[in-house]
């Protein structure tokens, strides 16, 4: 069956959004009109139309109509197309894996939590210290006398800059320069975590560094999980061989094989949470674990959350260009670059894969180069799978303003501003955990 063949029957015209006068957001940095030689489109007006895969459609053309059906044929169909043409294929869990609960339990954050520390040894040998591990932090409420649900969020820091907190066992991160780790400078940048807050709510919190797993730079290849899962003799990526997103989304379901042995945590209400191309991660982490119960991802835009086949700012060409991230993806997603249309796939596909479980797309009014109404879209093209399930779709097509969040199963919200996270992001997280999670309080 061709590519095409497997288009949905509707199309989606986007015409450009009107915004009242006292909707409209500050003026913005001017974002870039050509990235990696090509232009960049920011025109609503230039979108144009486009068609998009149908998630209830099976690839021989016959319609979705019961959950049965979903579960047994469609969904698989998606996860095969993302997994060979976008993310690529990876392991299952490694038959070596192991535990060492480093922090067994300390009082910290002024005695509201309860700290502890675990190193993940993905090798089969804990002690060849060559491999890559991941070092775990955890904070769980102190007056908790439950297990607790938790959520996982990646990070693009060491563990020590995520929280304020002395007691953290300092890591070292990869350096592109010398392809070698050292100390990491102070400051949180995107990975600071509002734990006391999350605490206060009765929701533990986990995170670790992402580069534990794999460095996220080329020549870090060698010195991540990926290369540990090469051929004897192989020299070159096959085309659906997995890139670094796919190895930071394998590495947060082994911090789920974790959490299923933690008696103090309850593994079946786990959040996944991360932004940028780390919220790329958790959408195909919580798309390809069905362990995960719910997912929170900020601001990631193409590859991620937004619609690839709709031409505004990143694409898929801006992504897999050399000299930009072709890396994090399988080889085969290249190929789609400057041909969307010709893609079988796309984000409305992946929010699908997320359902029933709940999903919060959160970004930025001012976020033009990640697209907030390209994530806006996909979400309202994937409401009929979670209706299909029995669960809350977005409720509208009519894209919200600024601060006016939808929580329903699948749910959405813009701050006032750009790329990654404000401060009040962490009460919107909150409200939809709570919604979702039910913490004890």
């Amino acid at each position: 069956m061709s590519l095409r063949a497997r288009f949905l029957s509707f199309v989606l015209i986007t015409p450009a959004l009107t915004l009242h006068a006292q909707t409209q957001p500050a003026t913005p940095k001017t974002p870039p009109d050509v990235v990696a030689g090509i232009p960049v489109n920011y025109d609503e007006a230039k979108v144009g139309t486009y068609v998009l895969p149908d998630p209830l459609k099976l690839d021989n053309g016959k319609p979705v109509r019961d959950a049965a059906t979903w579960y047994s044929k469609r969904r698989p169909e998606i996860v095969e197309m993302f997994e060979t043409q976008q993310y690529g294929r990876a392991p299952g869990r490694p038959p070596g894996e192991s535990f060492e609960v480093v922090d067994k339990g300390t009082p910290a954050l002024n005695g509201k939590a309860i700290r502890k520390q675990v190193t993940i040894y993905l090798n089969k040998d804990k002690q060849d210290k060559t491999g890559p591990s991941i070092d775990l932090l955890i904070y769980l409420p102190a007056a908790a006398h439950k297990p607790v649900p938790m959520l996982l969020s990646i990070n693009f820091g060491a563990v020590q800059n995520a929280v304020d907190d002395p007691g953290i066992k300092p890591e070292t991160v990869w350096d592109p320069k010398t392809n070698t780790r050292i100390a990491p400078s102070s400051g949180h940048n995107f990975g600071h975590i509002d734990a006391e807050a999350l605490i206060d709510a009765g929701i533990g919190v986990a995170t670790f560094y992402y580069g534990d797993v794999d460095p996220d730079y080329p020549a870090g290849f060698s010195n991540g999980i990926r290369a540990r899962y090469l051929k004897p003799g192989q020299t070159e990526r096959a085309p659906d061989e997995w890139g670094t997103i796919s190895a930071w989304a394998w590495g947060m379901s082994r911090v789920e094989d974790y959490f299923e042995t933690d008696k103090s945590i309850d593994a079946k209400r786990v959040a996944i949470h991360g932004i940028s191309r780390l919220g790329k991660t958790v959408m195909w982490a919580g798309a390809h674990d069905q362990r995960f119960a719910a997912v929170i991802e900020s601001c990631s835009g193409e590859g991620g959350a937004a619609l690839s086949h709709r031409d505004y700012g990143e694409t898929i060409a801006h992504l897999t260009a050399p000299s930009r991230y072709p890396y994090q993806f399988a080889a085969n997603y290249a190929k789609y670059g400057g041909f969307p249309d010709k893609a079988p796939m796309d984000a409305n596909l992946l929010i699908a894969l997320i359902a029933p479980r709940p999903l919060l797309l959160q970004t930025g009014n001012t976020d033009y180069w990640s697209d907030p109404k390209g994530e806006f879209l996909a979400a309202v093209a994937a409401g009929p799978v979670y209706k299909l399930l029995g669960k809350e779709d977005l409720g509208t097509d009519i894209w919200p303003s600024a601060k006016q969040p939808i929580f329903h199963d699948l749910s959405y919200c813009m701050h006032d501003g750009g790329h990654g996270m404000v401060p009040s992001d962490w009460q919107i997280y909150i409200e939809f955990l709570k919604k979702t999670l039910h913490p004890e309080q």
